[in-house]
């Protein structure tokens, strides 16, 4: 694995009505949800890395601190870019951002484990039991 600090990754998506607050269950208004600020701002970092890693492995979200700063309504445009500035042994640490046409949306940190998948599935599946 050569990962190196300023591995940028981003993604996108138009706001629809899977993603907004009042369809998910974090809040009444239909605007852009936080939940999927999340989930956009974790994808931008998983762009960033995987590419790098080796084919038995993949990272896993474990740590997230974002604020979310302004509405975005149905319809929008919506990108987020995620910068690797630590890592340590299998720990990544990313500085994440959100922006719609307007102004930036969402800022913070987010924290991903590089896993190998059978094993961590195996461990979940464990608890079937």
């Amino acid at each position: 694995m050569t990962l190196t600090v300023g591995l940028v990754g981003e993604a996108a998506t138009t706001v629809d009505a899977s993603l907004l607050a009042s369809s998910v269950g974090s809040g009444g208004l239909e605007v852009f949800s936080t939940p999927s600020l999340i989930a956009l701002m974790e994808s931008a970092a998983r762009q960033a890395v995987e590419a790098l890693l080796p084919a038995e492995q993949t990272t896993v979200g474990v740590r997230i601190d974002v604020q979310h700063l302004a509405a975005t309504p149905l319809g929008a445009q919506v990108h987020a870019r995620a910068e690797l500035t630590h890592f340590e042994g299998r720990r990544l640490v990313f500085h994440v951002e959100a922006f719609d046409a307007q102004e930036k949306i969402g800022e913070g940190t987010h924290e991903r484990m590089v896993v190998d998948p059978a094993r961590l599935l195996a461990r979940a599946n464990a608890k079937r039991t």
